[in-house]
């Protein structure tokens, strides 16, 4: 496997050895600014090591051949961008071909391995979805295709494949991983990620900078599970954690606005109201889906509306996944509940308690300017065949 030093391979790594997999870390020296993360990584292998654990870790020196590419993160006299992870600026952090050949050298160690122990072989790497905004060589297709052109490229490639379990996930379910993974392990979840790096643009003394596109997308992860990140920053964790926050926070602004009309931005991210009886759904009679404006998440089926008279679409129930969040709102002088999407905390409208006795007694009351309609095609009972009955 793939071994940077970095958050998302090390709990790869933890991964492998819970599992209780033979494990051969390969990290790469390609002139990176920050070098430290091999650093880390031997430490971390060290450390495992002591606690009885077996691994093989060789680190591989690429720097004659990729200090010859255009990259932030290689050449001396170019900025290692900050800001979100997923904003433009950050295609500067892409090193061309860097997974490609990185995984060449993997694919040739492990034909080799396999054929000297006559055993199939897993190449593990920890690429995942928040990586194919800005990485396409993180991306499933890009594997995919390197995986093909291996095998036809290989004698005995059967016997190697590709092993990307975070590929559908984001850093919030690998450190959920990496957290089972030291619980069965018995290993120091702390001690192991305090030997991690993830930032770009570390200090001279390799503390983290809290400002890069990887270092804001690590912060919100640990401050997702409610952790304090073990490493050291160049600020206090609070500090770092306010400052991605409000990196988050203006990102998604800025994509809302313009992803949504002025009247859908303001009703969800503004907690705004529509006018009664001026909504696309206040009356919409067809069959389908109610899905939220700002992420698409399920919401309400046309069974749950209901005519409340009230000028807004009604709804008595919920979508069994909605989870949608309940919050007390004490604004316009009055006492009641809000109601907002659990995934992307837009804001919906407010439930009342006078809705049809017979479905529980709750009415939600909802913006149509914060719903997708998704209609369901009709049924079409043109081709069935149907028995023939003879009346005799």
């Amino acid at each position: 496997m793939a071994l940077s030093g970095g958050m998302d391979s090390t709990s790869l790594l933890l991964n492998a050895l819970a599992a209780g997999k033979k494990v051969s870390c390969i990290s790469y020296n390609y002139g990176q600014k920050h070098s430290v993360e091999l650093t880390r990584a031997s430490n971390n292998i060290a450390y495992l090591q002591d606690n009885g654990l077996s691994i093989e870790h060789h680190i591989v020196d690429l720097t004659s051949a990729m200090t010859l590419f255009e990259s932030s993160l290689i050449n001396e006299g170019t900025t290692v961008p900050e800001g979100h992870y997923e904003e433009e600026q950050m295609k500067s952090t892409v090193v061309p071909n860097r997974n490609a050949i990185f995984a060449s050298i993997l694919y040739g160690y492990a034909l080799s391995v396999a054929k000297r122990e006559n055993t199939p072989v897993e190449i593990a790497l920890g690429v995942h979805s928040g990586d194919h905004a800005i990485y396409p060589d993180c991306r499933p297709e890009f594997y995919q295709a390197l995986e093909h052109a291996f095998a036809v490229g290989n004698w005995d490639s059967h016997t190697v494949s590709f092993h990307l379990p975070y590929i559908d996930g984001d850093k919030v379910t690998i450190l959920k991983d990496a957290l089972a993974s030291c619980d069965k392990t018995g290993l120091n979840f702390d001690r192991v990620f305090e030997n991690t790096i993830t930032s770009y643009n570390p200090d001279k003394d390799g503390r983290s900078s809290g400002r890069s596109g990887s270092d804001v997308e690590r912060i919100l992860a640990f401050n997702a599970l409610d952790l304090v990140d073990p490493i050291e920053y160049t600020e206090p964790w609070e500090t770092v954690l306010a400052a991605a926050l409000e990196t988050e926070r203006k990102h998604k602004d800025d994509y809302y606005k313009e992803k949504l009309t002025q009247l859908q931005y303001h009703v969800t991210r503004e907690s705004g109201t529509e006018r009664a009886f001026t909504g696309m759904y206040w009356d919409e009679k067809r069959s389908g889906n109610y899905k939220c404006i700002c992420c698409g998440h399920h919401l309400f089926t046309s069974a749950m509306k209901f005519d409340s008279g009230c000028g807004w679409p009604s709804f008595h129930s919920e979508h069994a996944r909605a989870s949608i969040d309940q919050i007390e709102d004490r604004t316009h002088g009055m006492i009641r509940t809000e109601v907002r999407c659990s995934k992307c905390d837009a804001h919906l409208g407010h439930i009342f308690n006078d809705g049809p006795r017979e479905h529980g007694g709750m009415r939600y009351c909802i913006n149509s300017a914060s719903l997708e309609f998704e209609e369901l095609e009709p049924v079409s009972y043109t081709h069935l065949t149907l028995p023939t009955i003879l009346l005799v």
